[in-house]
């Protein structure tokens, strides 16, 4: 027979309502919902699922409108309640945003009842100071004393993609240093996205990839939140699509829905209802814009296609089809020990090995000082990517060891091996003191003499870059390669045309194309289909 729960005296709920902003919220402020009515602010699962779940410094990626900066000055006022002589901050990126957010936290803290209330000392221009010598704070990025004199319990950085480059950088930097160095103080990042060459981008993928101190959050438009939110936008949707149809029901016909449509609807917590105002949101914004400001994943939100080199559609479709890299008892056979202790760190393996099988590699090599990495792309016979290695910390006497053991274990396939700077030396290595001859040679004219040289390997200046590249992006949007590596889909991504003409990776400090180029020379590889043993 079941335990009953001992129920709580009124003193027993109070502290525990007390001790949880959630239940704080729900209980004691109010905020407006979308009739402009005064409602309980109960928060929504996103923001439940953010706070038992946030670290000490987070960052969120979302759709529009699901209420984080009203759930964070929530928070703050719950904190600056219960915790005397403590401070917090709200940023946001622009001067209009800062009045906004302010005044609703006027209006938050004005609905809690006066039992509750901590009557305030002063109220300053975008500054909530109580009695209790707690203060609430909300600035507007750019400014130089940004967090300056502050020692906050809670920092939010509002809309941060949209920040200017310099406030990204130099704000962040000072209100880190502002957070206080206890266990219950934390930061958090929340921006829709705003293109792929910014520090905010930087951050969650790098956080995305457990590269980072930052813990990553995403969410979309998919499931019940977004269905509350936009219950009356979904409502007008459906009677936009009724009208364009004639009057009959959007579900009349199966074929009223496109291909892309149904397979958002297999994957995600969609109704069709939903689909529909997917379709009337891009009737005026587009795709892109879509994409942007409500994004269904964190992959697409950052996917913009006017700027990538590659098709950017074609890489947002590719990710939702993407395999996890095999397990090691899957691979087909035992990987040899110096491949073997960088499997899952550096090594991924896509498809298990056949013996039969002819492989062709691509190799991009760096210095392994930790800044650019060397890297390896292994296609089959059929185009598709079978295996990736990247490290930036293995020095090129070792990489070598690594492609020679890796080629030997892909029935020593044929690679294409970029010869420019530390190229030759692996080209070096590989074929006079290991005696790997599977490595591709190239012909180029001799512009003096005018006659044709053959070299091991593919010299890379603008314009065989341009056709190293342009053959990758038809193979890939042609279908005639099959990328499975979700970090050499990420390169793509980011890989655009720069001003100067030159190809390559948005610049960043965490940005690479290192997989790029190396799946480009495996594509070169495999269109000339040779074998020198």
């Amino acid at each position: 027979m079941a335990k009953k729960k001992k129920k709580l005296s009124p003193q027993e709920q109070l502290k525990k309502v007390m001790n949880d902003p959630i239940l704080w919220c729900g209980n004691f402020v109010k905020i407006t919902n979308a009739n402009n009515e005064l409602v309980d602010f109960e928060f929504n699962d996103a923001q439940k699922h953010f706070w038992k779940n946030k670290g000490r410094y987070n960052i969120i990626s979302k759709t529009r409108q699901l209420g984080m900066s009203t759930m964070m000055l929530g928070v703050m006022l719950w904190s600056a309640h219960q915790s005397p002589n403590s401070q917090y901050l709200m940023i946001t990126d622009k001067g209009e945003n800062t009045q906004n957010l302010f005044n609703r936290l006027k209006m938050m803290y004005e609905s809690i009842p006066d039992e509750i209330k901590i009557k305030q000392k002063r109220s300053n221009k975008y500054e909530l100071l109580l009695e209790n010598n707690s203060r609430i704070s909300v600035q507007t990025a750019g400014n130089k004393e940004l967090g300056r004199g502050f020692s906050c319990q809670i920092i939010h950085l509002s809309e941060y993609g949209f920040w200017t480059d310099d406030a990204q950088e130099r704000g962040l930097v000072s209100l880190e240093q502002a957070l206080l160095k206890n266990e219950d103080a934390f930061l958090c990042i929340e921006s829709t996205s705003n293109g792929i060459g910014n520090k905010y981008y930087e951050i969650f993928t790098s956080a995305e990839k457990g590269h980072s101190k930052y813990k990553s959050f995403f969410y979309g438009w998919s499931g019940k939140v977004h269905r509350q939110m936009f219950k009356y936008e979904i409502q007008e949707a459906k009677q936009w699509a009724e009208a364009l149809n004639h009057g009959q029901s959007y579900l009349a016909t199966k074929e009223y829905f496109y291909p892309n449509e149904l397979e958002l609807y297999e994957k995600y917590d969609i109704t069709i209802p939903q689909l529909l105002w997917r379709r009337y949101k891009m009737s005026d914004i587009g795709e892109d814009k879509f994409n942007q400001e409500f994004p269904i994943s964190a992959e697409v939100s950052f996917i913009q296609s006017d700027t990538g080199f590659f098709n950017a559609e074609d890489i947002a479709q590719r990710y939702n089809y993407l395999l996890p890299p095999l397990k090691v008892n899957e691979i087909g056979k035992d990987l040899p020990d110096n491949l073997a202790k960088y499997y899952g760190n550096g090594l991924y393996i896509y498809q298990p090995i056949k013996s039969n099988e002819r492989y062709f590699g691509g190799i991009d090599s760096a210095a392994g000082l930790k800044g650019d990495y060397s890297a390896i792309s292994i296609l089959d016979s059929l185009g598709e990517q079978v295996a990736v290695f990247y490290r930036n910390d293995v020095p090129i006497y070792k990489f070598a060891r690594i492609a020679y053991d890796l080629g030997m274990f892909y029935n020593y396939c044929m690679y294409a091996i970029e010869r420019n700077s530390y190229g030759l030396s692996l080209i070096d290595k590989l074929r006079r003191e290991m005696g790997y001859l599977q490595v591709l040679r190239f012909n180029k004219f001799d512009k003096i003499r005018g006659v044709i040289q053959s070299e091991y390997g593919f010299y890379t200046d603008n314009v065989s870059k341009t056709r190293l590249m342009n053959d990758m992006k038809e193979a890939f949007e042609e279908g005639i390669i099959l990328i499975n590596d979700r970090e050499t889909l990420d390169e793509m991504k980011i890989y655009v045309e720069r001003k100067n003409g030159s190809l390559g990776n948005i610049e960043g400090s965490t940005n690479h194309d290192d997989l790029v180029d190396a799946t480009a020379l495996a594509v070169q590889s495999l269109k000339e289909d040779k074998s020198y043993i």
